[in-house]
């Protein structure tokens, strides 16, 4: 039986595998276009396991706030020019749709992946490369939500923000997490043991110095530390000689997420 040309570009059309691989299909099928359509899948999901262990550090970030709602999605694949195509960013598009849709208050990524793992094999068929969802968060707040996208989706945030604060300032708050990449909003929401981590780091540079002295270096050095990774203690990004808290002593940050397309 004669293969059109029709049907071939009607099942890639709808498949969005390539020409030859259409017309095997429809010739195994013999014509008939929903076990073609079957075929490709099945090929398509077997050639997608091959392709999920390789690495994807290219990829995009998405945000989004509506109202009350805010949310982050981080989808990954192996090259810049995938992640910057239609079809890729189309459907990271949709992941954050789904992601703010989702009635929850913090992070929803293995709900997401389970949720999307047919259509990720799918994306991973057709496409070629591997896909993963690395990130995906969605927020409901009764303060300020921003969410702030820079160099075309390679870093995205979202913060939540309690108090006085402008439009413009809840911006910044996102550059400066964006630009000086804080673990942590303030020393009470560092976690013990990487407290602890840090001093055992300090007390071997402090060998061999008295006592005293010792306890004032590793202080000094986890306060030093805390200034780094913390936001609430970083120079402010648009004036230095200031902190967060001196610039809007009205504001409390409440928590934020960045994602960062890259190792």
């Amino acid at each position: 039986m004669a293969i059109s040309a029709k049907d071939i570009a009607a099942l890639r059309k709808a498949t969005n595998c390539g020409m030859l691989d259409c017309k095997k299909a429809l010739i195994e099928s013999d014509s008939d276009f929903d076990k073609a359509v079957e075929i490709l899948r099945k090929r398509g999901q077997a050639k997608a396991v091959k392709k999920a262990g390789r690495e994807a550090n290219e990829g995009v970030v998405v945000a989004t706030v509506k109202g009350n709602k805010a949310a982050i999605t981080q989808l990954s694949c192996e090259t810049d020019f995938v992640g910057n195509t239609d079809r890729f960013r189309d459907y990271a598009s949709s992941l954050l749709e789904k992601t703010i849709a989702k009635d929850s208050n913090g992070e929803v990524t293995a709900e997401l992946v389970e949720q999307e793992k047919d259509d990720l094999v799918t994306m991973i068929a057709t496409i070629g490369e591997n896909m993963q969802i690395v990130n995906a968060q969605s927020w409901t707040s009764e303060g300020q939500l921003q969410s702030y996208i820079h160099g075309n989706g390679r870093i995205g945030v979202i913060v939540d923000v309690e108090g006085e604060i402008d439009a413009a300032g809840l911006k910044s708050v996102c550059m400066h997490i964006a630009a000086f990449n804080p673990s942590y909003v303030d020393d009470s929401g560092v976690p013990a043991e990487d407290i602890e981590k840090e001093k055992a780091i300090f007390a071997e540079k402090a060998k061999g110095k008295p006592p005293e002295i010792a306890d004032k270096i590793i202080n000094g050095s986890v306060q030093k530390w805390f200034k780094d990774v913390c936001f609430v203690n970083q120079p402010w990004i648009m004036d230095d000689k200031l902190t967060f808290s001196q610039a809007y002593p009205k504001a409390t940050v409440k928590r934020f997420v960045m994602c960062k397309i890259g190792k």
